[in-house]
């Protein structure tokens, strides 16, 4: 009976040598322990991401809940201001209803132009794409106020706006008409200016992805009976610079959502009964206006939801193998 008891009072044989079980924290320690020098090197740019893009987020959810005009410390308020947002302002639900529709008209279409140009640029000579490239991708990087002049005059609701004197002087109109006064034409008008202005990083992107498919793609589909270009970009292109697509949809949704410098300086802040008032409008007019930034962050968070939604179906859309 003694040999009995203690044979299972006895733990098995190597039981006290097995490690413990760690958590994903202590993998984690573990792991970067594993790999410091590398881990040293991505601090620079974990430190900066983290000061500049995690901390100004949780700063901006925090004071969401707060009311804060900058003279006296945050107070605490709870929902009131996400409740006052969706039920109480009506300008707020309109400049959703205008950002959603600016949205996706200039995203899908501004999306298309910018992979259909930078496709038809890869298909020229090398020598003569530099020029071209330059043409359609200065005005993204030309300010807003200085583009404004151009179109100002374009637009402008007097005999001597440009589209009214050729429309006057071809008939078809009588009187100027008021591009930038009239409601039904304001947000038509921030369209195609922003359209214009669209070729931006996501134009480069999809540039250096389609010059750099490999040749021999072409080659052997040439072989397997794709003769023509259409052919081509839809069986071998495109699926070769998917990483690209998903790169520039991506910052298509964003500046899609966060349209504000065309529209104020177009039709000022605030446009003419709201019809041009996005977001962003909104948000900048309570913060740097009314000064009230905790209302003013209930409104970057939403919009801050909105990009996140929207990113997170084009990743399951584009993201796929």
């Amino acid at each position: 009976m003694s040999i009995e008891t203690s044979t299972a009072a006895r733990p098995a044989a190597g039981a006290e040598r097995l490690p413990k079980k760690q958590g994903k924290l202590g993998l984690l320690w573990q792991e970067m322990k594993r790999n410091r020098v590398s881990y040293l090197f991505l601090a620079p740019f974990l430190i900066l991401f983290t000061l500049f893009t995690i901390v100004p987020v949780v700063t901006s959810v925090f004071l969401s809940f707060t009311y804060y005009n900058i003279l006296e410390a945050p107070r605490f308020i709870g929902l009131s201001n996400y409740r006052l947002l969706f039920v109480d302002d009506d300008i707020f639900l309109k400049a959703i209803g205008i950002t959603l529709k600016f949205a996706f008209i200039t995203g899908p279409v501004g999306y298309a132009m910018a992979f259909l140009l930078a496709w038809l640029i890869s298909q020229i000579p090398q020598k003569y794409r530099f020029f071209y490239t330059l043409c359609y991708y200065t005005p993204s990087i030309t300010s807003a106020t200085a583009m404004s002049v151009v179109w100002l005059y374009l637009f402008a609701g007097d005999r001597k706006g440009l589209l009214n004197y050729f429309a006057t002087q071809l008939g078809i109109i009588d009187e100027p008409y008021l591009f930038l006064q009239n409601i039904n034409s304001i947000v038509p008008v921030i369209v195609i200016v922003s359209l214009w202005m669209s070729m931006g990083v996501g134009f480069l992107a999809f540039l250096a992805g389609l010059q750099n498919v490999p040749k021999d793609l072409y080659e052997a589909g040439g072989i397997d009976g794709i003769k023509y270009r259409w052919q081509q970009l839809f069986y071998i292109t495109i699926p070769s610079v998917k990483p690209q697509l998903l790169f520039g949809a991506v910052l298509q949704v964003v500046s899609s959502l966060t349209v504000f410098d065309v529209s104020v300086q177009l039709v000022g802040l605030p446009s003419p009964l709201y019809a041009g008032h996005t977001i962003l409008t909104h948000l900048f007019d309570y913060a740097f206006i009314k000064f009230e930034m905790g209302y003013a962050a209930a409104i970057a968070v939403v919009l801050f939801c909105m990009m996140i939604g929207l990113n997170r179906l084009i990743f399951r859309w584009l993201g796929k193998d």
